[in-house]
């Protein structure tokens, strides 16, 4: 039985990274499999590697803000905007989800991003330098988005030996 449990957890970790593509908490979901697989049979790993990858699916969730922000800043974005590329990204993302059978997300956090800092932006500023921080806050979450992602496969990665007896 340990058996079928390990491949039904293994594939629900290969799996809950598919959730990335439409900005879903995958990291997280990939955390809670493994606190569940830990639940099932304690002497698999110790609560110090469920929180470490818990730890480390906080950075990700970090380093993917941060890089926008980042972004953003580095293509001449204010404070102000960099708020609205975030808020942009996650109405967008929000807004986005019932398209191309989800995948809109993705697009939408990526417009949303650009969007939500130019809409801010504009009001004060040159066309060219609000559409320059529009520019980085899309690059900015586009990085961070990758990140996140190359952070969950290492997630996975780590777990798959843990989980499997």
């Amino acid at each position: 039985m340990e058996y079928i449990w390990a491949t039904l957890i293994i594939f629900g970790l290969l799996v809950s990274q598919v959730l990335q593509l439409f900005s879903a908490p995958a990291n997280w979901v990939a955390v809670g499999l493994v606190a569940f697989w830990k639940w099932l049979y304690p002497e698999s790993m110790g609560w110090d590697f469920v929180i470490l990858i818990a730890a480390i699916a906080g950075i990700a969730e970090a380093l993917e803000f941060g890089l926008q922000i980042w972004g953003a800043g580095r293509y001449g974005a204010t404070t102000r905007g960099n708020i609205g590329g975030i808020i942009g990204a996650i109405a967008g993302a929000i807004f986005g989800a019932p398209f191309l059978l989800g995948l809109g997300a993705l697009i939408g956090a990526l417009s949303g991003a650009y969007l939500g800092c130019l809409i801010v932006e504009m009001p004060g500023r040159s066309n060219a330098e609000a559409f320059q921080a529009a520019k980085g806050a899309f690059v900015g979450k586009a990085l961070g988005f990758t990140i996140k992602i190359a952070i969950g496969a290492v997630l996975v990665v780590l777990s798959i030996p843990k989980v499997w007896p």
